[in-house]
């Protein structure tokens, strides 16, 4: 890709803030919420790249052939744009229009025009929220012949899990990714994150804890966690906020007891929930 403009390898994704206000448009609006994921959906597009390959043993009589590539693989440095391209071309099609504050958030008047429907896109997954999205995803399978896997009402969609109280109340909460956490903790130290009641202790000061430095393999797991937490924030654990920010400035030249402090802030996470409710 040799003197190719970033722009033409730059592909965004719908941000997390959007995800929340269409979860809730879907509520306010008595929507369906649909989660759905596009399979192989980079080979759906068309490369712009020139590229070929000298066939292999594989290819039995074409051995030897110089093949043109024309899909967009994996691997490949713009085939993300060039399915992202490929994505939006479909959805204007069907009327939809790109929100002007994220353009990752299509959207188009509904059927009864009393309200609008919309489609959060992040790479291959896709949030639907419309009156009918059964329809939508019939049309995506049999007009663009797209392989979706997963169309239906919406569980699980990027480290979120979705469900709903007795009174129907939609709940997301990261349980899921918590999950995921809890096993990454568990390969770094041998056990699980202990229970904790609070993610710091009352008058705790880090910036004089004096311990010895991290080793190498220590810092490894020090900015591992870090990330982890971090993500978590940004999924809805707000209440860590200050505890995880605490931490991220020390990620230079961590201690022993810092490190033991996100033990800490790992076990109040781990075992408690917090949920946003629509």
């Amino acid at each position: 890709l040799t003197g190719e403009p970033v722009e033409s390898v730059y592909s965004s994704v719908v941000s997390l803030r959007s995800l929340r206000i269409v979860s809730f448009l879907s509520v306010l609006n008595q929507l369906e919420l649909w989660g759905a994921d596009i399979g192989n959906a980079y080979l759906e597009a068309k490369t712009k790249e020139k590229l070929f390959i000298i066939a292999g043993d594989k290819f039995g009589d074409r051995k030897g052939h110089i093949l043109i590539i024309r899909r967009a693989l994996y691997g490949l440095k713009s085939s993300r744009n060039r399915w992202h391209e490929r994505f939006a071309d479909c959805l204007r099609h069907e009327d939809f229009t790109p929100v002007k504050c994220d353009t990752d958030v299509w959207m188009r008047k509904s059927k009864d025009k009393k309200s609008y429907e919309y489609i959060a896109v992040y790479v291959d997954d896709l949030m639907i929220a419309m009156k009918d999205p059964t329809d939508f995803c019939k049309m995506l399978k049999d007009k663009y012949n797209f392989k979706l896997k997963g169309d239906g009402p919406i569980s699980y969609h990027i480290g979120l899990n979705y469900s709903r109280d007795k009174d129907g109340t939609l709940v997301q909460q990261p349980e899921k990714y918590i999950e995921k956490m809890v096993d990454s903790y568990e390969q770094m130290f041998g056990t699980k994150p202990k229970k904790m009641k609070t993610p710091l202790e009352k008058g705790d000061h880090p910036e004089i804890d004096d311990s010895e430095l991290l080793d190498e393999e220590g810092i490894k797991k020090y900015l591992t966690m870090v990330g982890q937490l971090q993500w978590l924030i940004s999924l809805g654990r707000f209440d860590i906020f200050s505890a995880v920010v605490s931490f991220s400035r020390y990620r230079v030249a961590p201690r022993i007891g810092h490190l033991q402090r996100l033990q800490q802030i790992y076990g109040y996470s781990c075992h408690t929930s917090t949920n946003e409710e629509y």
